[in-house]
């Protein structure tokens, strides 16, 4: 059974350079997780107030299947390629769904089951579901997003189908709850 912290300030993930990043760190500012590395125009706009964490997964048709040492060089290289360089913080490859999920996502998921623009949304196709025990809160591919309140409130999750940039009115409501 996996461990769901009480809060996110319990959290704690590593780096892909093998720092560990205890979730208190980001007390007062919005986060946004999302399990992919595409999010600099978000992190660029909010610099100070808004968090961004990747978090690299291979399991969705195993489209993240290089070692950590390696996830820098093939975003910068391949996907997306172009000489990509994330401006925000990306932790070590990890499992988002079953016996080995990740504590941050058994948290997020406990908090906020379903993405809330698509609560019926599940892999459909089992040939793609290499985890197990299989859960209907799991994260059904990747591009989910969860967003956290300044008060490290999960707040939103959000479906593949979401675009990211689609999230900016959100984070700016959270942000006129926070303190300047």
């Amino acid at each position: 059974m996996t461990f769901i912290a009480k809060t996110f300030y319990d959290l704690r993930a590593t780096t892909l350079e093998g720092d560990s990043v205890d979730f208190n760190v980001f007390r007062g500012r919005v986060v946004l997780i999302e399990n992919v590395a595409q999010l600099n125009q978000l992190q660029s706009r909010y610099p100070h107030r808004l968090v961004v964490l990747g978090f690299p997964c291979n399991q969705f048709g195993y489209q993240e299947n290089c070692n950590n040492g390696e996830i820098l060089n093939c975003l910068k290289h391949v996907r997306p390629g172009g000489g990509y360089e994330p401006g925000f913080t990306i932790f070590e490859k990890c499992d988002v769904n079953g016996a080995n999920t990740h504590p941050v996502f058994a948290y997020l998921k406990d908090k906020l089951p379903y993405p809330d623009d698509d609560p019926t949304s599940f892999m459909q196709d089992p040939k793609f579901l290499v985890w197990s025990p299989i859960n209907r809160t799991d994260i059904s591919w990747n591009f989910e997003k969860f967003l956290i309140g300044p008060e490290g409130e999960p707040f939103k999750r959000y479906s593949k189908k979401f675009e990211t940039i689609a999230i900016e009115p959100d984070i700016q409501r959270l942000l006129r709850l926070t303190k300047n």
